[in-house]
């Protein structure tokens, strides 16, 4: 009971501190207006491609919901994998620089819990910034014929949700060998820039090493799941990485917590 209730403090501090952040409302405005543009585009060309198609005289029935989603879906993850870092980057880096994880690292609070406390945190915050973003989808959907699987549209969502926590847990542990802010954000966004493309290295190489980096690329399991493919290996494959990330981040901790003993 005493873990839970210091994870839900801890989750409660790293919300407290993002809603009251001018930088985390700034990043929100940003996200939002992108977003919404990139909305408005996507709509407005696939509307125009399905227009032309029937001004060729192309009679089959067109998946414009389908289409969307996955289109809009496969565009927007680009944003987020910019935005993300910019989340993760403070975690622990404003303690080390306040000088406040020393006395958390010396605390009566495990590592493993502020760690998921604080991940938690900041992947609820992000689940805020998505809310315009599913708002959108319900208006396209709910005028769609034929309508648009359930399932699927949660699936694909679903993957946003697990690309955020996969990335923020990786971000969390970089934010926590450093100080610097913006040192953070870089390493983060170098090293998801690089798990995102390992598919692309893997088409230069063969056998087992071509392999090892397809199947450790976010970017291929992400397609599978917003295009409704449910399979153990990206399932296995994002809850490694955020374990990985908590993990990592709770042997940083503990490493500090052994210096200062």
């Amino acid at each position: 009971m005493t873990t839970l209730y210091n994870l839900l403090a801890i989750l409660r501090k790293e919300l407290l501190s993002y809603f009251s952040s001018p930088f985390a409302y700034g990043i929100a405005a940003i996200f939002w207006l992108t977003s919404g543009i990139f909305f408005s585009l996507m709509l407005s060309q696939i509307i125009a491609n399905v227009e032309f198609l029937r001004q060729s005289g192309f009679s089959e029935p067109v998946d414009v919901a389908g289409d969307f989603l996955s289109s809009y879906l496969g565009l927007i993850i680009s944003l987020i994998l910019v935005l993300l870092p910019a989340l993760s980057m403070g975690l622990y880096a404003e303690e080390r620089k306040r000088g406040t994880l020393e006395l958390l690292a010396t605390s009566p609070v495990t590592n493993w819990v502020v760690a998921v406390g604080k991940l938690m945190g900041a992947l609820l915050f992000f689940s805020v910034l998505l809310v315009p973003l599913w708002i959108y989808q319900i208006i396209i959907f709910s005028t769609a014929n034929p309508t648009l699987p359930s399932g699927l549209v949660l699936v694909a969502n679903g993957a946003v949700i697990l690309v955020a926590a996969a990335v923020l847990s990786l971000g969390m542990f970089i934010s926590s060998l450093t100080e610097n802010v913006i040192i953070a954000y870089i390493l983060t966004f170098v090293v998801i820039l690089m798990l995102w493309i390992m598919d692309v290295f893997a088409q230069n190489l063969g056998g087992a090493i071509a392999d090892i980096f397809t199947y450790l690329s976010l970017f291929q399991s992400y397609q599978d799941l917003i295009n409704g493919v449910i399979s153990s290996k990206s399932c296995v494959l994002f809850a490694s990485y955020i374990f990985l990330g908590i993990f990592l981040t709770a042997q940083s901790i503990e490493a500090l917590r052994f210096q200062r003993s």
